[in-house]
């Protein structure tokens, strides 16, 4: 088996990478711009004869269907994948998250491959009116990143349509090591240089899942029969945002304490995911405590190769 993974040496496509090739799953294309991405994160494979690593953008089609040739499956995480950086790069955005998307659904159904695994966001939800958020909740993206993702999955079920297989997750807060950019990696770094944690709002609630459990959900939705419906993958556990700050304090053993800035308006107040699905079509479990992985993170390589 060939797969494409897009976005693969991001954060959560090098995981991917990782648990295909320690798996013996099958030979491994990884289409990175490299703009994000970490070519160290893959270093461990280096020499490895089943990973190809392509340096290409998927706004560019004709990379798209370069990298395609000979695949059997696709994952496609490639992304403006943060909210404020969606917001402070609209162009960026969309280009990336919806033009980008079309060329690889568009290469894919050319391709004649078996399926698409489409990584969408809880953001498609917006600030929903009730907790938990199950699947068939309306779409109301409250930011241009969820917009993107509700946009890339329109363009889904039109491919669906025309004979494409194609799996869609709706991931929320996605945690561990290799992250950057977002809270998590941000508290990190501030609480280990011992500076205030700067918190917009207070308010927020989030749904963590950690990165390993993605990995299985993405493994499974890829090999697994065919998923009629998009699932969410979460913890099912909401965690207020200034517990998520005690302790991220705790585990680093900081003496850094949360300072308030205006909340700002593109987040999302609230979530927490239905993952009855989850649980019952792909077979995963998430643990009773979203942040018990937290500590594996503490230290100054909180971003690192490993791990």
């Amino acid at each position: 088996m060939r797969w494409l993974v897009t976005g693969g040496a991001g954060f959560i496509g090098s995981h991917l990478v990782d648990a295909i090739l320690d798996r013996g799953l099958g030979e491994v294309v990884v289409l990175d711009s490299f703009r994000r991405g970490r070519r160290e994160f893959l270093a461990r494979h280096e020499g490895n004869p089943a990973l190809t690593i392509l340096e290409g953008d998927i706004r560019d089609a004709a990379a798209v269907r370069d990298a395609l040739r000979g695949c059997d499956t696709v994952v496609h995480l490639a992304a403006r994948s943060n909210v404020m950086g969606s917001e402070a790069d609209v162009q960026d955005a969309c280009e990336s998250n919806v033009a980008g998307t079309v060329n690889v659904l568009d290469a894919a159904l050319k391709a004649g491959v078996r399926n698409v695994v489409f990584s969408s966001s809880r953001e498609v939800y917006g600030d929903p009116p009730s907790l938990p958020v199950a699947e068939d909740a309306p779409l109301a993206p409250k930011n241009l990143y969820g917009a993107s993702k509700a946009a890339g999955e329109t363009y889904c079920s039109v491919f669906r349509q025309r004979g494409l297989d194609i799996r869609i997750l709706r991931l929320s807060n996605v945690y561990g090591r290799r992250d950057t950019e977002r809270v998590i990696p941000l508290w990190f770094e501030r609480a280990e240089d011992g500076r205030p944690l700067e918190v917009f709002g207070g308010k927020q609630v989030l749904d963590l899942i950690w990165i390993d459990f993605v990995v299985e959900a993405l493994v499974k939705a890829a090999l697994g029969p065919p998923l009629p419906q998009p699932v969410n993958v979460g913890s099912g556990r909401g965690i207020p945002i200034l517990e998520l700050a005690r302790r991220l304090i705790e585990v680093t053993g900081s003496r850094s304490a949360p300072v308030f800035l205006p909340a700002r308006e593109q987040e999302v107040l609230g979530y927490t995911a239905d993952v009855t699905a989850m649980r019952t079509v792909l077979g995963i479990e998430p643990p009773p405590d979203p942040l018990v992985y937290l500590a594996s993170m503490a230290g100054p390589k909180a971003v690192s190769t490993v791990g």
